[in-house]
């Protein structure tokens, strides 16, 4: 079992030398691109643990250059920029730390590798080069990368530190691990493992059973941060060989974790023929201080999925070099969310809502809009659009006369909105946040150039019903109502006509979600939830919406991947496409028994 902590308290005596290994994992936020600060990052964090006594540093997965860095790894000036920042670092780097860094790997005439590079002394000593390079989901390393031949141990001191990036641990059965079997004292996993609901139980399977395999310990460090449509939950850790939780870091932030790996006993013998050996000095310093065990808590269910997504808008707008945003604020459930994350994630005063009401939009409707900006303390403006509706339905009934009726006419209030949005965002330097949830997406329940207008779209992969829990688990944790309870009981309507609700077009949306769930999700046909005892006519309602609507989805602004099967980066449809998937109009007929 490996002992560890966070620094605190007491001192180790003369007799400590040499008996450990202490290892620090260097937690971080780095962003996809920016070289020179993703390297001082990491220099703070081996400073940090130098003063701590650490031996030894290890950094995420391509922690330089960010994660993922896709096609900027096939630029040649981008690689030759990693490896003179990558030789900046060595030298900048406190000299006995044995620092470990993930960052892509020029190879001559070949794609590069995702690689760790070993740097003491101020000079790389080793590089090992990741094996399993995965494909799919979100993943696209094997068109990028060229994948490495064998694993690496590092024997420091009188510690075996086998390395593994990431998906090297998820294939327990290939090379990456099987050959390790005897010939390591700890694995040391650098990892970007990006982040979906239940996330870190899957993990914490999966590096149970390499670690069965192999026979020894692992430690996992992981990325954190928003980066695009993902989010990196950090939560990094260490298991002993049977797989208890023995070290795990903070979620959602930074954090630097350190553990002390003991000495084997007996005496470490030699790595399997199949491994490359990189000996290295430890410090083994007599006088440091000890480690108390620390297992940070881990926020679970509604407050996970809002620490997920508050992170990747607050990193989403940060890093894209921006600081205020402004959205849509209709009085809905949706909107009303979407203020109150952003408040949570980038503070009040950066948030700007606009009502923009037409004739359609009740008194109720526009009063629980600005109740929700005066809770929250947003910057909240009336901008009437029922002017501007009038001025174009006159314009365009000249040439296509009836265009106030129907779609048209609906469709028309959302992009005179879009519109709105787009000229304060040109005006202020303000980023357009989108208000659309998953449930809309997956069915085109949506128009766009209207609220599919937006940089960012913080609710694109949360059903309606987690909007719901989250909206109302935002309210309890606020000890008052953010979101007002009129507000949660309203019927959905997007008010584009009289008397509308999203139910006339759709199924309720417990149903809807559940069917988006299953097919989407899981893959399964949607002939089985009808057999399954689902009404037909709703799994055919929303399947033919999610397969006629991926034109829209290619168009919507990007948003947080928090579900195992996101609309974006994990799945690729084609949008032109003419087949249908079979829906049978009742259940089958059981055949034998009682019916």
């Amino acid at each position: 079992m490996i002992p560890e902590g966070r620094a605190r308290g007491g001192r180790r005596g003369p007799g400590a030398r040499m008996r450990t290994v202490r290892i620090a994992l260097a937690q971080i936020n780095p962003t996809v691109g920016a070289l020179a600060d993703n390297a001082r990052r990491i220099l703070r964090a081996a400073h940090q643990a130098a003063a701590l006594g650490a031996d030894l540093l290890a950094t995420p997965e391509l922690a330089l250059c960010g994660y993922p860095p896709d096609d900027l790894v096939i630029r040649r000036a981008f690689l030759d920029a990693v490896v003179r920042t990558i030789r900046w670092l060595a030298r900048a780097l406190p000299r006995k730390l044995i620092t470990i860094v993930g960052a892509p790997r020029p190879v001559p005439n070949h794609r590069p590798q995702n690689a760790a590079w070993v740097l003491q002394d101020g000079r790389l000593v080793g590089t090992y080069a990741k094996m399993q390079l995965p494909s799919g989901g979100v993943f696209d390393e094997e068109r990028v990368f060229a994948p490495g031949e064998r694993p690496l141990v590092l024997r420091v001191g009188p510690v075996r530190i086998a390395l593994h990036i990431c998906e090297d641990s998820w294939h327990p059965k290939a090379p990456a691990c099987t050959t390790l079997r005897g010939a390591a004292d700890l694995v040391l996993n650098m990892s970007a493992s990006p982040f979906q609901l239940g996330k870190f139980a899957l993990r914490h399977s999966v590096i149970t059973e390499a670690a069965a395999i192999v026979g020894a310990p692992f430690a996992y460090v992981n990325l954190v941060g928003g980066q695009d449509e993902l989010v990196f939950d950090g939560g990094s850790f260490a298991i002993d060989r049977q797989g208890r939780l023995v070290a795990r870091a903070r979620s959602f932030e930074e954090d630097l974790l350190l553990l002390d790996v003991p000495a084997p006993s007996p005496p470490a013998g030699a790595p399997a023929p199949q491994t490359a050996l990189l000996a290295l000095s430890a410090l083994g310093r007599s006088r440091r201080r000890s480690l108390a065990n620390s297992i940070a808590a881990r926020p679970r269910g509604s407050a996970e999925a809002w620490a997920a997504l508050r992170l990747a808008l607050r990193d989403y707008v940060h890093k894209n070099g921006a600081s205020d945003v402004v959205l849509g604020l209709s009085g809905g459930v949706d909107s009303a969310l979407v203020a109150a994350l952003a408040a949570d994630a980038l503070g009040a005063r950066h948030v700007h809502a606009l009502s923009m009401p037409t004739r359609f939009n009740s008194p109720q409707t526009q009063r629980d809009a600005r109740r929700v900006a005066e809770r929250l303390g947003l910057d909240f403006r009336v901008v009437p659009i029922e002017p501007m509706r009038q001025a174009v339905l006159e314009g365009l009934n000249a040439v296509a006369p009836g265009c106030e009726r129907g779609l048209t006419g609906e469709n028309l209030q959302a992009r005179l909105r879009g519109l709105v949005l787009m000229a304060m965002s040109n005006r202020y330097g303000w980023l357009v946040l989108a208000t659309g949830n998953k449930s809309e997406i997956a069915t085109g329940y949506c128009t766009i150039y209207g609220d599919l207008v937006g940089a960012f779209a913080p609710l694109k992969d949360v059903p309606k019903t987690l909007v719901y829990r989250l909206a109302r688990w935002r309210n309890r944790t606020a000890g008052r109502e953010v979101v007002p309870a009129s507000v949660l009981r309203r019927a959905p309507s997007a008010e584009l006509r009289p008397n509308q609700t999203d139910q006339q077009s759709l199924p309720p949306y417990s149903l809807v979600d559940e069917i988006v769930e299953r097919v989407e999700e899981r893959d399964e046909p949607p002939a089985s939830l009808v057999a399954r005892g689902l009404p037909a006519d709703a799994v055919r309602n929303v399947v033919r919406r999610i397969e006629t609507s991926e034109y829209k989805r290619r168009q919507a602004p990007p948003g947080p991947k928090i579900t195992p099967r996101a609309f974006g980066r994990d799945r690729r449809m084609p949008i032109t496409c003419a087949w249908r998937a079979p829906v049978p109009r009742r259940p089958a007929a059981r055949r034998g028994g009682p019916r």
